[in-house]
C-alpha cells in the first residue's frame, strides 16, 4: 500500500501505510472498531485517543491527528465524533488538512479524487462499522485526479478574506 492506494490482497505489503486515528467520547466505539479492523488488515496505526467514553473535547483529537498528517507521521487521518461535524470543522482548522465528513463509500472516494482529502471524518450516530470500513477502503483506494481539481484544491489551501 503506497500513496494511499490499496495493493491487491495477493501482493505482500512491503511497508504498511500509517493511519492516525482520533475521536471524542461520542466516536469512541466506532474508532476502536475501525482501529482493530485496519490493524488486522496490516495497516500501521497511530491511535490518538480518547481512551474512555468520558466526556472530552473533540478539537484536541482533531488537532493531534491533523498534526500527524501534516508532519508526515501518518499518510492519512481518520476522525470520529457523534455527528462528525465538530471534529471535521476542527480538523479543517489545521493548515494543510482537508478533512471530509462522509457517510458513503462513494463520497469517501470522491473526497480523495476531487478534493485531495487527507483526513476522513465520521459521525458515529449516522455510520455503522461496516459502512465506515467500506468508506475507508474507498478512500484509500482512490487517488487525487489533479487536472481541473488542482486549481480548486489550491484555493482551499489559500487564506480567505
Amino acid at each position: 500500500r503506497d500513496g494511499g492506494v490499496s495493493a491487491p490482497e495477493s501482493f505482500p505489503m512491503t511497508s504498511p501505510l500509517t493511519l492516525s486515528f482520533g475521536s471524542d467520547h461520542g466516536g469512541f466505539a466506532l474508532r476502536r472498531g475501525l482501529v482493530e479492523a485496519l490493524k488486522a488488515k496490516g495497516y500501521a496505526i497511530l491511535d490518538r485517543g480518547t481512551e474512555t467514553e468520558a466526556s472530552c473535547d473533540y478539537p484536541d483529537y482533531a488537532h493531534a491527528v491533523g498534526a500527524d498528517v501534516v508532519a508526515g507521521r501518518a499518510k492519512f487521518g481518520i476522525l470520529v465524533c457523534t455527528t462528525g461535524i465538530g471534529i471535521s470543522i476542527a480538523a479543517n482548522k489545521v493548515r494543510g488538512i482537508r478533512a471530509a465528513l462522509v457517510q458513503s463509500a462513494d463520497a469517501a472516494g470522491q473526497s480523495r479524487r476531487h478534493n485531495d482529502a487527507n483526513v476522513l471524518c465520521f459521525g458515529a450516530k449516522y455510520v455503522d462499522l461496516p459502512t465506515a470500513l467500506a468508506c475507508v477502503e474507498a478512500f484509500l483506494a482512490a487517488e487525487f485526479e489533479a487536472g481541473r481539481h488542482t486549481r480548486r484544491v489550491d484555493k482551499l489551501d489559500s487564506p480567505c478574506g
